[in-house]
């Protein structure tokens, strides 16, 4: 396994935890605004081995707490299951960060007790990703991945990059309709910065407004434990 870069430790990526972050390299997904647009393609910005990557956990155990795994998409590769295995035997918790696209790993991670923390970033209404996420996606993948973790018992998150025409007030009514009753809600201001397709915003009127952000929080304040808007 070569991982696709790591960020040696972190604040802010595990909730309540001093972590690091091992980004898994390709995705099946192609969002506009996505900001490792090199992960995405398959490339490895610093290239890790698997070999290095243990040697640096087993040198931090005592100081970091956690492992997030983000990409990329971890979920599209066959080994992230002893990924999860060897990071747990190092005495870590482990966080996945996913797009939700493969329910059916998520459940072998979640049955076999391999992830302390899900993450799941939904993009817009599960309907529209055909549109603009994944030509041949599957909203019932969405759906499901949704449902999973709703009912799983672990500590969870979910995450939308608020920017006009995927998400609206409308979307976010959708999406709250989906995610009733979840732990945590992400609303996440766009980075326009160094992103996967530059074209899509120069045709697009992408920008919310803060008072649009500060009205999609109300909306879902009402329907989850708690709705934060990052930066």
């Amino acid at each position: 396994m070569l991982f696709g870069g790591v960020q040696k430790n972190s604040l802010i990526d595990y909730p309540g935890k001093i972590s690091c972050v091992l980004f898994f390299s390709g995705c099946n997904f192609r969002c506009p605004y996505c900001h490792n647009p090199e992960l995405t393609l398959g490339q490895a910005v610093e290239p890790w081995p698997e070999d290095a990557v243990r040697d640096f956990l087993m040198q931090r155990r005592g100081f970091l707490e956690g492992v997030v795994l983000s990409g990329g998409e971890p979920c599209i590769h066959s080994e992230v299951m002893e990924v999860c295995r060897n990071i747990r035997a190092l005495g870590y918790a482990v966080k996945l960060d996913t797009n939700g696209s493969r329910p059916d790993v998520l459940r072998r991670l979640m049955n076999e007790n391999l992830v302390d923390y899900v993450a799941m970033d939904i993009k817009t209404l599960p309907e529209k990703y055909p549109c603009f996420i994944q030509k041949n996606g599957s909203p019932k993948l969405i759906e499901t991945s949704i449902r999973l973790i709703l009912d799983s018992g672990i500590d969870h998150e979910f995450r939308t990059t608020c920017i006009h025409p995927l998400v609206t007030e409308t979307v976010v009514n959708g999406i709250c309709d989906l995610i009733a009753g979840a732990k945590r809600y992400a609303l996440q201001r766009c980075r326009p910065a160094h992103v996967l397709d530059p074209v899509f915003f120069d045709e697009n009127d992408w920008n919310i407004s803060e008072n649009d952000l500060q009205r999609f929080r109300l909306i879902a304040e009402k329907r989850v434990g708690q709705c934060i808007v990052r930066s």
